[in-house]
């Protein structure tokens, strides 16, 4: 028995090897071109928050930098951790997920801070928590991991449209906030699982032609028998899209000065001092709905085409992620992420030059926010978490 001591710190000694071998297995799995983009943006993202928010307290030029920095550095505990966290991890426990985020959306209705008619965030003393942007990966992670179950099943119309009904009871909490770009961006995220776990097209066209008719109810028929469904504010947002120069002093004003702010940024820029639309606040919301047009002012097309090029590399490496995932699951997760992600963007830089109507949503990893921040790191870990785990499991 004496001997059993030095017995075991042999064995010990004869397992680190493979623990330090596993662990720079893993590391070499991640995708550094992601992690690269992603780090570019981040730090793209603070140096334009810096610009465009230096006159808005004068008493401290750099209140919202520093409050921005801090929720990346929670962001990027986020992004650790979820690389770290095993995806069949989250499929196991999708349900609690699911269940812990409706809850708290729900809880928004009853505690939530109502800002402008609309309640989205529960106050935590200084930091304001807005669950429908975690909701986003609940929400990809639950509808992937049920129709990852049921697999054999995926061409029947039983199994699409109960993934649907599930997906909609978010959507319809996010939509009666209001919410109504995050509802949007909930959808694109549950047509990318339909596509990427295999659903057929014909059952993607049938919903295409569904929701048109949905629209089409919300917008002309529910309103012709007397229903509003929608806000005011959000049918003036329609209205002022189709036609942004019906009412510039008043409904119309945000996309006016949204779209002058973006053409007087020319090729280079105006720089920060001659960026007056920024400056003199005529452009509102300029470091979260609308901080594309305020850097299109102040650093131009180019400025702008340096973001849309660093968007467009997270978009490219997301779906290599695609690629090399070792599971359905996995897959539709990945996919989910991307297609919710590229469509943010176009809705948010879209509704700053417009081509798409006002919708208030923020533009991933550049509009102050930490809810947006944090979220955004996590899809990334989710990602790198992918990744990693399908290169090792190919290389087996």
């Amino acid at each position: 028995m004496a001997t059993e001591p030095g017995i075991w710190h042999a064995r010990s000694r004869r397992r680190r090897p493979q623990a330090g071998a596993d662990v720079g297995h893993f590391l070499r799995s991640l995708d550094y071109v992601l992690l690269a983009a992603t780090t570019g943006l981040v730090a793209y993202g603070l140096w334009v928050i810096r610009a465009i928010t230096g006159d808005d307290v004068a008493a401290d030029p750099s209140y919202y930098f520093v409050r921005q920095s801090i929720y990346v550095g929670v962001g990027v505990a986020a992004l650790v951790g979820a690389t770290l966290v095993s995806p069949d991890l989250l499929r196991r426990y999708r349900h609690v997920l699911f269940g812990a985020t409706l809850a708290l959306m729900i809880v928004v209705f009853v505690l939530g801070s109502a800002v402008r008619g609309s309640r989205r965030w529960i106050d935590l003393g200084s930091f304001q928590f807005q669950p429908s942007e975690i909701g986003k990966l609940a929400l990809i992670v639950f509808v992937a991991g049920f129709l990852a179950e049921r697999a054999k099943r995926i061409d029947q119309a039983g199994t699409v449209l109960s993934a649907i009904g599930l997906a909609m009871v978010p959507v319809l909490l996010v939509f009666f906030e209001p919410d109504f770009g995050t509802a949007l961006v909930y959808l694109a995220a549950t047509v990318s699982v339909l596509f990427f776990a295999g659903v057929r097209f014909g059952h993607l066209a049938s919903l295409g032609v569904a929701a048109a008719g949905l629209a089409v109810a919300l917008l002309w028929g529910l309103p012709a028998a007397g229903i509003q469904v929608l806000r005011p504010y959000q049918i003036d947002r329609l209205v002022g899209f189709l036609d942004p120069d019906s009412d510039p002093s008043g409904s119309t004003y945000n996309i006016t000065q949204s779209i002058t702010a973006v053409g007087a940024g020319g090729l280079d820029g105006r720089g920060v001092a001659g960026a007056t639309q920024t400056n003199l606040n005529y452009l509102p919301e300029h470091a979260t709905d609308f901080v594309f047009a305020s850097l299109a002012e102040q650093r131009g097309f180019l400025g702008a085409s340096i973001l849309l090029l660093l968007y467009a590399l997270v978009v490219w490496r997301g779906i290599k992620v695609v690629a090399v995932a070792h599971s359905l699951f996995s897959a539709s997760v990945a996919g989910a992420i991307v297609g919710a992600f590229l469509f943010q963007i176009f809705l948010n830089v879209g509704m700053t030059i417009g081509i798409a109507p006002i919708t208030g949503i923020p533009l991933p990893f550049i509009s102050y926010g930490g809810s947006s921040m944090i979220t955004s790191l996590a899809m990334i870990g989710m990602l790198q978490a992918i990744h990693a785990r399908g290169r090792l499991a190919g290389n087996r």
